[in-house]
């Protein structure tokens, strides 16, 4: 699977990790030269049919430099997200894409005609006290 060929295709820009896939997870890391051994690296994304989904630490790395399928939020729809919610946009198609919130990456979703698809694991979310 070449990874960095699906985050070009998907944002236009691809980070120069070590991508290691392991069950359509993307793990990724940078080498050093100290020899490491059984390394994990973060988990940076998920294989799809369609593209790769990003994990929120995935959306930091290829953020900044994506060139496209970044969607920004207003603050409503930015708390919306972080709560595990599908949030509208102002955006028609299909596409895996990244969420910006001012300079934060919120991660990735699937964007499915103007509605954007969550998958940030319940255990990261905001709750309401």
């Amino acid at each position: 699977m070449d990874v960095k060929k699906l985050l070009i295709e998907g944002y236009g820009y691809a980070p120069d990790l070590i991508y290691e896939v392991r069950n359509d997870r993307v793990y990724a890391y940078k080498g050093c030269k100290f020899g490491e051994k059984g390394h994990q690296g973060v988990y940076f994304g998920k294989i799809e049919k369609d593209g790769i989904r990003l994990t929120i630490e995935g959306a930091f790395l290829v953020g900044p430099k994506a060139t496209k399928n970044v969607i920004e939020l207003d603050d409503k729809r930015a708390l919306a997200w972080l709560k595990g919610e599908d949030v509208p946009v102002n955006v028609k198609g299909r596409a895996w894409v990244i969420l910006k919130w001012k300079d934060y990456w919120l991660g990735g979703g699937r964007l499915v005609d103007g509605v954007v698809k969550n998958y940030v694991p319940k255990e990261r979310r905001l709750v309401d006290k």
